[in-house]
């Protein structure tokens, strides 16, 4: 004989109800999550090598299953002999973005409403991430850098779940180096070389040799120039006798949007642009900028009739860094043979 189907669903009806009745009280039985400073939590770098007298970031705090939010504060800083360490918590000056900035800005004014400065200590931990932050104050006038071995510290993360020491982190910061690329020694910071061979060309021939030139035939120095509290930036161009070439002579240039600057002056001399320092002002890509945002690009540019009546486009590019403000001049000198501008 069958059994009715009213004897066959009472079982899972029954299961059913249990489960209605045991969630009408979840929050009984399913607690909320607790905070938590988890094990598994660290510091992905315990080394970290600024360069002084630029802004250095670092976002090396692994999460793991430390819940948020959660406060990271920097304790016990040191020398590496164990003596207090109060430079590092000198509280000074430093300008800071309250509005993004975006590379779309269309004006000095428009640029300087977006920041606001603020008092920092040269050596911070965002109080919320983690990142680790040395800024522009740094400088080796008042902060150890190599080669001397430099300082410890430790950070604290605390939350309501509890709290953990990360000890015996190493600061060991470089002498300034203000422009990229440099031509100054790392740990000393003496200049090496009058300048640096960094810049890619294409196209552009000799006048005497007639053969296509390369980075090694330009040489680039970065120079600021004393005795003015401008911010401005220059280009200039020199043939390998020291004379000045017009800027005129690279004729496809897009002087307008070289750089992320305002007011183009050009001169027979030069071309000068009102900006704001560092340059790029935040490593982020925009038009002015390599593809990750580290560096600015400038791209120089002329044609002439090469060859069987081609028309070559020569192009000089050159990506850096100019992290200290002022008035800079950046130079470019042809060292082995000048641009052929003439056509064949």
């Amino acid at each position: 004989m069958m059994k009715s189907s009213k004897n066959i669903l009472r079982p899972q009806i029954v299961v059913l109800l249990i489960l209605i009745g045991l969630g009408w009280g979840c929050d009984k039985y399913f607690p909320e999550e607790r905070e938590n400073i988890g094990e598994d939590s660290q510091y992905t770098q315990e080394l970290f090598e600024p360069v002084l007298g630029r802004n250095n970031s670092y976002s090396a705090f692994f999460k793991g299953t430390t819940t948020y939010p959660a406060t990271f504060q920097i304790r016990n800083i040191r020398r590496r002999n164990g003596e207090p360490a109060p430079e590092l918590q000198s509280v000074l000056p430093v300008t800071v973005w309250k509005n993004a900035y975006t590379g779309k800005e269309t004006s000095l004014e428009e640029l300087k409403a977006k920041q606001e400065v603020q008092n920092r200590p040269v050596l911070e931990v965002a109080q919320y991430s983690g990142d680790i932050i040395v800024w522009n104050t740094a400088r080796s006038n008042f902060i150890r850098a190599l080669p001397d071995s430099g300082y410890l510290f430790d950070i604290e993360v605390s939350s309501s779940g509890g709290r953990r020491f990360f000890r015996d982190l190493k600061l060991m910061p470089y002498r300034e180096r203000p422009t990229e690329p440099s031509n100054r020694d790392a740990a000393n910071g003496h200049e090496l070389s009058p300048g640096v061979f960094a810049a890619s060309l294409l196209n552009v021939k000799g006048d005497s040799t007639n053969r296509y030139m390369s980075s090694g035939d330009l040489m680039i120095s970065m120079k600021r120039m004393e005795g003015s509290n401008d911010s401005k930036i220059t280009f200039r161009f020199l043939d390998k006798n020291g004379q000045l070439i017009n800027p005129d002579k690279f004729s496809k240039t897009n002087w307008n949007n070289l750089v992320h600057g305002f007011n183009p002056v050009i001169t027979s001399t030069g071309v000068t642009y009102d900006v704001l320092y560092p340059i790029p002002l935040v490593k982020i890509k925009t038009e002015y900028t390599t593809t990750d945002g580290d560096r600015a690009v400038v791209t120089f540019s002329y044609e002439r009739i090469g060859f069987g009546g081609v028309i070559e486009t020569a192009i000089i590019r050159f990506p850096f860094a100019i992290y200290e403000s002022g008035n800079w001049e950046v130079l470019f000198q042809f060292v082995t043979d000048n641009p052929k501008f003439s056509n064949e």
